[in-house]
């Protein structure tokens, strides 16, 4: 069943349903209150009559035998009222009025009568009598303190019936009107969702949705749409990797200002809104193409989409992929470490040389202890904790002396904010390690970490014992592509990724060379801030 026939259903059957019981509630609510106003108006009819002096005087004289007449005198009473009957009876239920002269001097019928009479009750009650079902309300009469009769004032069911009917009739009439209404917004929003669908199922439209999103994602440039405010409404994964390394997801570009992430492009979309137009743009040091698009309805300016690429020359290119070839070989070179190591362990046991085994197992596991015991008790969030073991295994790979602040101390964070922490932690453990190890002919290589959230801020600090960042890039460290590395080395990268992160959390980053003739970068984040991201 289509969507659009399926809301129409269950809303007409939901309406209707609540039409019906609600109809129910106002009819019975009706009829009770039609029936107790009639019985307290019937009641109020008989007590007054109860106590006339005619009435007294009449029945008085019945009940010794003597001479009355009342008919006369109750039927004008009744004309005068909308009661159908009005019954006047002795102490023995016989009748000295009726509506019918010839049934009066006969036996009341119904033995409701009897409370009035023996009790000296007042009440009413629903029964069938000579003309029928009515609804009969009883009053005694009195003389000196004794009952001497009763009065009965009917009001019969047929004529109640009629008055219900008309007054049911006008109701219902109200409650169709109103549900007609319903029906006729229900048919409209029906033909809004068509025309706002283009009669495509929500299934259909998600597909195309997620279509959309692979095929964006399937393009190797970079795409970003935006709207007219210049927030991000569409990215792909190329750009993502392009802006921030893929180090922030799709959600984190959405619904943000383009500036945020680049100025220059950003600036480049304004320079000519409404028209294509080419341009360049920087991301730090590297050069990039951008086409932009604009998107036009016949309700004017909706947003640009853009298209971009990096604009890189032959020399740039070879130097990318000798650095590729140049990492593969660092990779495969620490792969026949390890296999080296477990080929003599394996062989040590395989002469059972078991102590020797031990021996050397324990040398390999005993530098690990400390730090291991030290970011166990300091480091509680373990994506952290992994890392800064991962990074001390690097260290001590290199040759250089990795410490671990005593006084650190990290509380445990949500996934997605432990994976922004590691990301910057890391970079810049990297920075520091490469650096000191550059510098290791000056000065002992070491790399001192501190990480603490005992106040209101998150603060990260990497000390390393390098030569410190040259003065000529000093204003441009944290930009793309702009690194004290050497030239042919993949650089530039790390220390952006870190801005990019501590801007996404509105935190600061700031870097010293210290008396100690260290470089020291230090982060701080409001936990206030980090807690937004949660």
């Amino acid at each position: 069943m289509k969507l659009k026939s399926y809301l129409a259903l269950t809303t007409v059957a939901t309406t209707s349903s609540i039409v019906i019981v609600v109809t129910t509630a106002i009819f019975f609510l009706l009829q009770n209150s039609h029936q107790e106003g009639i019985e307290a108006r019937g009641l109020e009819l008989a007590r007054v009559i109860a106590h006339d002096p005619v009435v007294i005087e009449a029945v008085n004289a019945k009940n010794k035998q003597q001479s009355y007449y009342l008919q006369s005198y109750i039927e004008d009473i009744r004309t005068r009222t909308d009661a159908s009957f009005i019954v006047v009876v002795d102490k023995s239920a016989m009748r000295l009025s009726h509506p019918e002269p010839q049934k009066v001097g006969k036996h009341f019928i119904g033995d409701d009568i009897y409370p009035a009479l023996e009790r000296g009750n007042e009440y009413s009650s629903v029964a069938s009598g000579s003309l029928g079902k009515a609804i009969r309300n009883f009053s005694p009469i009195f003389l000196d303190g004794n009952v001497i009769g009763a009065i009965c004032i009917g009001y019969l069911s047929e004529k109640t019936s009629d008055i219900l009917l008309q007054q049911y009739g006008h109701i219902g009439m109200l409650i169709g009107i109103v549900y007609l209404l319903g029906i006729g917004t229900i048919i409209a929003f029906v033909f809004k969702m068509k025309r706002t669908f283009l009669d495509y199922e929500p299934e259909f439209i998600v597909n195309k949705f997620r279509e959309h999103e692979m095929v964006l994602d399937s393009i190797r440039d970079a795409i970003i749409a935006v709207d007219s405010n210049m927030n991000i409404a569409t990215i792909n994964n190329s750009a993502i990797k392009m802006l921030s390394m893929g180090i922030l997801g799709r959600y984190d570009y959405v619904n943000h200002p383009l500036s945020r992430y680049s100025t220059p492009l950003s600036h480049l979309v304004l320079a000519n809104q409404g028209v294509f137009h080419q341009g360049e743009f920087n991301i730090g040091k590297l050069k990039y193409r951008a086409n932009v698009y604009p998107i036009n309805t016949p309700k004017g300016l909706l947003g640009h989409a853009i298209v971009f690429f990096a604009n890189l020359d032959q020399s740039e290119l070879e130097g990318e992929v000798t650095y590729l070839k140049n990492y593969t070989e660092l990779l495969r070179s620490k792969t026949h470490e390890y296999s080296n190591k477990l080929n003599v362990l394996s062989g040590m046991l395989q002469i059972e040389k078991y102590d020797e085994a031990i021996d050397f197992i324990q040398q390999e596991t005993d530098r690990y202890q400390s730090i291991i015991r030290n970011i166990v008790l300091s480091v509680s969030d373990s994506a952290v904790a992994s890392l800064l073991l991962a990074k001390f295994n690097k260290a001590a790979d290199i040759g250089v002396k990795f410490t671990i602040d005593i006084d650190t101390n990290l509380s445990s964070y949500e996934k997605n904010i432990s994976e922004k922490l590691v990301t910057m932690v890391g970079n810049l453990i990297d920075n520091a390690l490469l650096a000191s190890w550059q510098n290791k002919e000056n000065k002992e290589p070491e790399v001192h970490v501190y990480l603490s959230d005992r106040s209101n801020h998150i603060i990260l600090e990497v000390q390393d014992s390098g030569a410190g960042v040259p003065e000529d890039i000093t204003e441009h460290i944290l930009e793309f592509g702009v690194s004290s590395k050497l030239d042919d080395e993949q650089s530039g990268i790390g220390l952006y990724l870190v801005k990019q992160l501590v801007d996404y959390f509105h935190g600061s980053i700031d870097w010293e060379r210290t008396e100690q003739h260290t470089t020291l970068f230090s982060i701080y984040l409001d936990k206030n801030e980090i807690t937004n991201y949660d």
